[in-house]
């Protein structure tokens, strides 16, 4: 029965995706390192180390039908080392002719390190693909509503004016930015790992930075200067990155469940029949992805200290740092897959309600349009002035429920210099947005620039 959420039946498909469990299976695994043995054969058969048969028969047999997965794990836990009964395995799997050059030159973690990477190169391929969708996404949305008013909140409270064009926009920014870092993070973390024991490439002589460059080439991997056994950052700038998506699709879905509450309802997840029912109360349409997106946010967070903790090793090969990367860096592709799969279609289906913004925006008296009527009224009472008479309007609006309007229009030094038009047209909230339709452009004009129309 499995114990873990992600192994789940019943639970897997609500933290993570089908393709990423897969990547990241024992099956994902056992085929990145084998890939690796293969490609290690091919490279030193083309710089004449290893003699081209054997090569070919090693690529032949790095299957993982030449795997007993039962009696690896047997061994594994007799040995403590990952690779021993994969290479045994695999050795056997060969012609005698081939079997004598099986992980010729490598060591345990230039399989371990060079299969991770290659896995952690499929599993971005994947997070790329989602993350595009849900930048097009943003995308739509911020030109939709360009111009469609909302209340801006700061402390939860109504502050003044925005589009809801605007607050995507600022998600949309952000979203830009991750992927623009993304090229920058493959660069770094796509290098391949052989170094042999410590590092050196001692038993190849001189031919050892040059399989090592054939090595790269066979895998489609950068050909690091030096070998990285120890030198951790890049694999931990990997999940930084996907912590920082995690934390943004946290922000996002946790805005959308703020705006759906009952008395906002602004804006609400895609409606699918059913979804979101309570057993108990009939009439409630829960947020049921956003609470997800939260959860998976959260707890992806809290794996970027643990991945920075890998990179205090000791001396050429660290005691115990690795078995964190092998627990960390899969839950985390695992979790921004969920994240991802659950924030796309929000965002492509979102339903938002434009006529309860506009409700929202005239629900307060006029309160809301506070520091536009300070502002408006600065430049003949003076801004000291006018921020006494708004401050003085508003709490006599509050006091008595009555609208701000009607409590300014009671002040002589507002009447001797505006007519109540004059107040009613410093009272629209359609008027007073600002730069937001400017700020949406330019976030839409680098989102082009980047290839997202």
């Amino acid at each position: 029965m499995p114990a873990s959420l992600f192994d789940s039946p019943y639970y897997a498909d609500q933290f993570s995706t089908p393709a990423m469990r897969a990547l990241f299976s024992d099956e994902g695994r056992f085929q990145s390192w084998l890939d690796f043995e293969a490609a290690l054969a091919r490279a030193e058969a083309g710089c004449g180390v290893i003699p081209r048969s054997a090569a070919e028969a090693i690529t032949e047999a790095a299957t993982l039908d030449s795997l007993d997965p039962m009696a690896m794990r047997e061994v594994y836990g007799q040995v403590g080392f990952a690779i021993v009964p994969l290479v045994k395995q695999l050795t056997a799997a060969c012609p005698e002719h081939a079997a004598r050059y099986v992980h010729w030159g490598a060591t345990t973690q230039d399989v371990l390190d060079t299969g991770l990477v290659l896995q952690i190169r499929a599993g971005l391929e994947m997070i790329e693909t989602e993350l595009d969708g849900v930048i097009a996404a943003l995308v739509s949305l911020a030109r939709t509503h360009r111009d469609t008013p909302q209340a801006g909140r700061t402390f939860q409270q109504h502050a003044a004016p925005i589009t809801f064009g605007y607050k995507v926009a600022g998600w949309l920014d952000e979203a830009l930015r991750h992927r623009a870092r993304l090229p920058g993070v493959k660069a770094r973390a796509l290098a391949v790992q052989y170094g042999g024991a410590v590092g050196t490439l001692a038993p190849l002589r001189e031919k050892g930075t040059e399989v090592r460059a054939a090595l790269a080439r066979e895998l489609e991997l950068r050909d690091p200067d030096i070998t990285w056994h120890t030198g951790r950052d890049s694999l931990a700038e990997v999940i930084f990155w996907l912590g920082l998506v995690g934390g943004l699709l946290g922000r996002i879905g946790t805005e959308i469940a703020m705006l759906m509450r009952s008395e906002v309802s602004e804006v609400r997840e895609p409606y699918v029949p059913g979804r979101g029912a309570s057993s108990a109360m009939p009439q409630k349409r829960n947020p049921i992805a956003c609470p997800q997106i939260i959860a998976i946010a959260n707890r992806l967070r809290a794996l970027v200290p643990q991945m920075m903790e890998s990179q205090i090793q000791e001396h050429e090969r660290g005691i115990a740092a690795m078995p964190v990367e092998w627990m960390v860096i899969p839950e985390a592709f695992l979790l921004a897959s969920g994240a991802l799969m659950h924030a796309r279609p929000v965002l492509e289906g979102l339903d938002v309600d434009t006529k309860n913004m506009r409700r929202t925006l005239h629900s307060g008296g006029g309160l809301i349009m506070s520091e536009a009527v300070m502002s408006g009224l600065a430049p003949r009472l003076g801004r000291s002035t006018a921020h006494e008479v708004v401050t003085t309007a508003a709490a006599a609006a509050m006091d008595s429920g009555r609208h701000l309007r009607d409590t300014l229009l009671e002040n002589e030094s507002v009447l001797a210099e505006f007519n109540p038009a004059a107040i009613d047209q410093l009272l629209d909230p359609g008027s007073y947005t600002g730069s937001c339709g400017a700020m949406v452009d330019a976030v839409l004009a680098r989102a082009k620039q980047q290839g997202f129309e």
